[in-house]
């Protein structure tokens, strides 16, 4: 037995192309849509504390004085860590989620999964994508809360970054694997984000398929794609933006809150319920068409990448099936846990 066959054998469950098709809607979504992301941030840490940077009254203000001062490549600020940070998140996310499902099924085949098994798997999958990930994020946010030539002699040099791999050497550097991990307590929280959003995403579509007597594995139109993933991403957004704030509080380099407890502390009894949900405006703006992208390119991306993977596979279980022998080529489990 080829060591290529035994590898699909021992990890049926794992198929890299939701990693790849992940990537791509990630990567996608957040090119298109990273101004927006920006805006969040800054509206989320704007507490009224720090001298050193603009202090925006709204959304609208933060547009015209990020415009004023930066221009237009102040809005990009950040994107390349956006983009790597979107892409392996997505793509870890939907491989460990689809792997974990799979795995689920496997144990229940006579059962299809609901909600609870759907919000474990997403659970699982979160906390996994967050520890491989927090890094990126810290970074990211960091490159946003950049303000140009308004603050640049104001920070310490420690502080103020030339890109990616110089925010991320400098922050291992001066503050150690801590500091690359600011913001994963309250990530560790927002776990409950992606739970909730794909069990609603996954109870949408099993409703929609239901509907229209579909099989659980037919491909659904971009329209229905679109529909179930923006109103899953909005429901989980609103219910959990609090933890935003808090995790962006705690990457910000300008600010000096020691824990998750102190961040909650200062924020209520300074700006009260309102500070838990700055940038939500920006945020649901961002966040809606993000998660509806997203979810459009990997479901058209992964269901190409399953097929022409299979393409092959399926040819040869058809040639074997002509010959004398009677037993199922190993080839034959594997189109079955597709």
């Amino acid at each position: 037995m080829s060591s290529g066959t035994s590898s699909k054998i021992t990890l049926p469950s794992v198929k890299y192309e939701h990693l790849v098709a992940g990537i791509s809607g990630g990567v996608a979504s957040t090119l298109a849509l990273h101004p927006l992301d920006l805006l969040k941030v800054r509206l989320a840490v704007n507490d009224g504390q720090v001298v050193t940077r603009p202090q925006y009254t709204g959304l609208t203000n933060a547009v015209v004085t990020i415009f004023r001062q930066e221009g237009i490549r102040g809005f990009y600020r950040g994107v390349t860590p956006n983009c790597w940070g979107a892409g392996a998140s997505w793509g870890f996310y939907f491989l460990f989620y689809n792997s974990i499902k799979s795995h689920m099924s496997r144990d229940l085949p006579n059962q299809i999964l609901g909600p609870t098994q759907h919000i474990i798997a997403a659970c699982e999958a979160g906390a996994l994508t967050l520890a491989l990930t927090n890094p990126i994020w810290v970074v990211k946010t960091r490159l946003c809360l950049q303000y140009g030539a308004f603050n640049e002699l104001a920070i310490d040099p420690t502080k103020r970054y030339h890109g990616m791999m110089d925010a991320l050497r400098k922050v291992y550097h001066f503050e150690g694997v801590r500091g690359l991990y600011r913001g994963f307590v309250p990530g560790i929280f927002g776990v409950s984000h992606g739970a909730l959003q794909f069990m609603a995403y996954e109870e949408l579509k099993k409703y929609y398929t239901a509907k229209h007597n579909l099989n659980k594995d037919d491909k659904l139109s971009i329209g229905a794609y679109l529909s179930c993933a923006a109103l899953s991403k909005l429901f989980a957004a609103v219910i959990t933006y609090p933890y935003q704030v808090v995790r962006a509080r705690l990457q910000d380099q300008y600010a000096n809150y020691h824990g998750v407890t102190d961040v909650i502390r200062r924020t209520w009894s300074i700006e009260g319920v309102k500070g838990f949900y700055k940038g939500i405006v920006p945020n649901l703006l961002r966040v809606t068409p993000a998660c509806a992208i997203t979810f459009v390119v990997y479901e058209n991306t992964s269901h190409f990448l399953l097929a022409y993977a299979s393409a092959p596979t399926v040819a040869g279980n058809l040639n074997s099936s002509s010959s004398s022998s009677p037993s199922p080529s190993p080839s034959s489990s594997v189109i079955k846990s597709t």
